[in-house]
C-alpha cells in the first residue's frame, strides 16, 4: 500500500511544490490512516488543514479506498 500512497502524493505534490511546499509520507497505520508531514511554505501556512483535507486526503482517499483518512502530524 506505501507505493501506491506515494504514487497518489506524487499526483498532488508539484502543485505543493508550486506554491513552495511539500510532503513527506510518514506513516501508514494498520487501521488505514495515512500520517504525512507538510514541510516548506505548507508547514506553516494557516490554510494547511484545507490544504490536507480537500486536496491531499481527497487524493488519497480517490486513488485508495482502503484508506479510511488522511493526518498532519
Amino acid at each position: 500500500m506505501k507505493k501506491r500512497v506515494e504514487a497518489a502524493l506524487d499526483k498532488i505534490r508539484p502543485m505543493l511544490q508550486a506554491d513552495g511546499g511539500d510532503v513527506e509520507l510518514v506513516e501508514i497505520t494498520d487501521d488505514g490512516v495515512v500520517k504525512v508531514r507538510l514541510q516548506g511554505a505548507c508547514s506553516g501556512c494557516p490554510m494547511s488543514q484545507m490544504t490536507l483535507k480537500n486536496g491531499i486526503e481527497r487524493m488519497v482517499l480517490k486513488e485508495i479506498p482502503e484508506v479510511k483518512r488522511v493526518e498532519s502530524v
